[in-house]
């Protein structure tokens, strides 16, 4: 189909604690330039530090693939929070430059360049910590290099890490009902319902924290479109979160009650891929709140957790509770994502005096328990097979196989996907 792509995007991308506003960015901006019937384009583009038949290459082309991926689910997201359809709008993700030897900045542009116009893109947003070969101090003459193709080239206004943001957002009445009836309704959830006394109160109460909260409470405004069903499978998902804390809670009360089962605690690290805001946050909570594991920090797309006992690292590892979480926020489709361990994306950070790191894997030593289900949530979660997630009725869009197979794990797949 030969489509008119005059409102198409090249957002060059690397793993960025500013990649998920800039890729927010990108969609406000390509719906903004949007001109009559011109197809609506993005090109999400990870160029490859890595060359073909190096010894990681597939290990490396697998976690871009990933982290594309995620992309590719934030953009939907994006769009069906602006109420468009995702379906019209063109979303790619590609991996280049895995043939080609890249030594700066003008190598670099020469590929992009070539895909631009391949593409039959001009106009570039650029991750303000987007990095060439691990150095955003090469970013700037990367810029300049890409003015000098005819590309229009505009670097994403979204703040650093090192910047403090905004606490406070726009003033929005969406925001403000949207708070009122959660917390009338949670109100009155408490009270039972008793009376006018408790409609009274409730009125009031949820008034002062509309008032008070409504403006830090939500970074976007709700969407009838999609947040009704993220309420819904949010329902869904505490149920399942409930039977991981019973479970959880009898596993630690045997280690205690048990004299001759050893505690193994141990610092991990995880990359996870479900997004910023309220999602990592939802993971992050989770993960406390069943017994046994604590979020100690979570650096962008990153959970450092402490693990007492072997049950419920290997329930982290596993992840269930991630692929939950993406299926509450992105749907069913979603929640068909490779886990933790078969992404590679697990370390032990801290081990016992005499004992040799384990590898990625985070293989068990100690005798914690049983390791079939997790704190982090147990393999009866949405595993990416057929019994992963409950549906919840609606056609989602995420960017996963749909097949219960790793997304990653076909070499053959080209490098293009649209």
């Amino acid at each position: 189909m030969a489509a008119d792509h005059a409102a198409g995007l090249l957002v060059p991308v690397t793993q960025s604690v500013t990649l998920r506003p800039t890729v927010d960015y990108a969609i406000e901006q390509l719906l903004d330039r949007r001109e009559g019937d011109a197809e609506p384009a993005v090109h999400f583009v990870f160029v490859a530090p890595w060359r073909a038949g190096d010894p990681d290459a597939t290990v490396d082309r697998e976690q871009a693939t990933d982290l594309l991926a995620q992309i590719e689910t934030w953009a939907r997201y994006d769009l069906e929070s602006a109420d468009v359809d995702p379906e019209t709008v063109e979303i790619t993700t590609a991996v280049v430059g895995e043939d080609d030897y890249l030594f700066g900045p003008a190598d670099y542009v020469d590929l992009l360049s070539g895909y631009a116009t391949q593409h039959e893109l001009t106009h570039v947003v650029v991750d303000p910590e987007y990095s060439l070969t691990g150095q955003t101090t090469l970013l700037q003459p990367f810029e300049f290099e890409l003015q000098q193709r005819d590309l229009t080239v505009e670097e994403a206004p979204v703040d650093r890490p090192t910047q403090r943001g905004r606490l406070l957002s726009r003033p929005s009445p969406v925001r403000f009902l949207t708070l009122f009836g959660v917390s009338f309704l949670f109100y009155q959830v408490l009270g039972g319902f008793s009376g006018l006394f408790d409609i009274v109160t409730g009125v009031a109460t949820a008034l002062i924290v509309a008032l008070t909260l409504s403006s830090v409470s939500f970074y976007r405004d709700p969407t009838l479109r999609s947040s009704p069903r993220r309420l819904v499978r949010g329902v869904i998902y505490i149920p399942y979160l409930l039977y991981e804390i019973v479970v959880s809670n009898l596993v630690v009360a045997r280690v205690i009650l048990d004299p001759r089962i050893d505690i193994d605690p141990r610092l991990t690290k995880i990359q996870v891929f479900v997004g910023s805001g309220l999602p990592l946050t939802t993971l992050a909570n989770s993960i406390t709140l069943t017994p046994g594991t604590l979020t100690v920090r979570a650096d962008d797309q990153e959970l450092y957790v402490h693990s007492l006992v072997p049950f419920a690292r290997e329930g982290l590892f596993e992840g269930s509770l991630e692929r939950w979480v993406r299926f509450v926020f992105y749907g069913r489709e979603a929640a068909r994502f490779p886990t933790p361990r078969e992404r590679g994306d697990t370390e032990v950070l801290q081990e016992p005096a005499g004992v040799d790191a384990t590898a990625q894997d985070g293989s068990a030593i100690a005798d914690g328990g049983d390791t079939g289900a997790a704190d982090g949530g147990s393999n009866d979660a949405a595993d990416g097979g057929d019994e992963s997630a409950p549906a919840d009725g609606g056609d989602e869009s995420a960017p996963c196989d749909g097949n219960g197979e790793d997304a990653t794990a076909d070499d053959t797949e080209p490098e293009v996907t649209e």
